[in-house]
């Protein structure tokens, strides 16, 4: 099996994960608790070993191999919708390494929940909000970025209208959800009280 088909396989497994957790977020609408009884009941089944083992080894291969298939392809890209795959893709192996790294760094390292309030600490902490509100929210959007153009790649022999649907309808979706979440995050959907053990961990001398 060729490194772009191992590729698209995993791919399938994140992108049920990433989904599962984006939904998880957007359960905060109703309120933060809803967001920790979405998560905790979500946990049952991804928190076991066997399935984060596979989830963390599909993580690191999809970032090796993704950025393998960038650099190889460099130089025999042409056009808006393959830039706009590989870029998308390396912002998406960048926000994995960096969100998958700080979630077990607090999980095992700092002993704590990484619920919302661990999310949504920088987000109260100045100046790290200027970092973190473009960091959840373009990786959002280059998460449905990138399964929109592997979509408009799957559907060659459709009307080219329908695969630009294909491509740009997930694009507009990633974006109005990383909106939300940025907006929930930050507080302004509706008042957030950070725990002082997850603010904390952005104020030097206070761990």
């Amino acid at each position: 099996m060729s490194l772009r088909k191992l590729h698209a396989l995993s791919a399938v497994l994140i992108a049920a994960f990433a989904f599962v957790h984006i939904a998880n977020h957007l359960a905060a609408v109703a309120g933060v608790a809803s967001h920790i009884a979405f998560m905790d009941a979500a946990r049952t089944v991804y928190r076991q070993r066997v399935v984060e083992v596979v989830l963390l080894s599909c993580i690191a291969f999809q970032v090796i191999s993704g950025l393998s298939l960038v650099f190889r392809g460099w130089k025999q890209r042409h056009g808006l919708i393959p830039w706009l795959q590989a870029s998308s893709g390396i912002y998406l192996a960048f926000f994995l390494l960096m969100h998958v790294g700080a979630v077990l760094f607090g999980r095992f390292a700092l002993g704590l929940d990484t619920n919302f309030y661990f999310a949504a600490a920088g987000f109260h902490v100045p100046p790290y909000q200027f970092f973190f509100a473009p960091y959840y929210f373009l990786g959002v959007v280059a998460l449905f970025t990138h399964l929109g153009c592997a979509a408009y790649w799957q559907s060659q022999g459709r009307p080219h209208a329908v695969r630009i649907i294909l491509l740009v309808g997930p694009m507009v979706a990633g974006a109005a959800a990383a909106l939300l979440i940025v907006l929930m995050l930050a507080g302004i959907v509706f008042p957030v009280e950070i725990p002082a053990q997850y603010k904390a961990t952005y104020i030097p001398g206070k761990r």
